[in-house]
């Protein structure tokens, strides 16, 4: 696996991160721990081809969890909002479409009737 893709972990799709992306055109991504907000730029333009305008990180920290009388630590990670530049937009939805509609075409379910 390429080092764009070690830095870019998954996109992050809640329900404020889709109304970050209509309002205000801001995408949200779980990114690797140590990749810095260069790193994380620069992947997201090649990996996506869009312009980047900023890119602020947040470290989220672990929670705490029980079980029993054992206490333990989730481990923490590393949010990026990215924001683009006007008339900029990423689509996830749309890649998602695209790879299914790769995978299989109506000649796969043909034989099967």
């Amino acid at each position: 696996m390429s080092r764009l893709h070690n830095t870019i972990l998954r996109p992050l799709l809640t329900e404020k991160t889709t109304f970050q992306m209509d309002l205000h055109n801001k995408v949200t991504f779980k990114v690797n721990r140590a990749s810095t907000k260069h790193q994380i730029r620069a992947a997201i333009e090649e990996l996506f081809g869009v312009k980047v305008v900023s890119v602020n990180t947040q470290v989220v920290p672990g929670k705490p969890k029980r079980v029993g009388r054992q206490t333990s630590r989730t481990s923490g990670w590393k949010k990026a909002i990215v924001t683009l530049a006007e008339g900029e937009s990423l689509d996830f939805f749309a890649l998602e479409e695209a790879e299914e509609a790769d995978e299989f075409g109506p000649e796969d379910f043909a034989d099967e009737a």
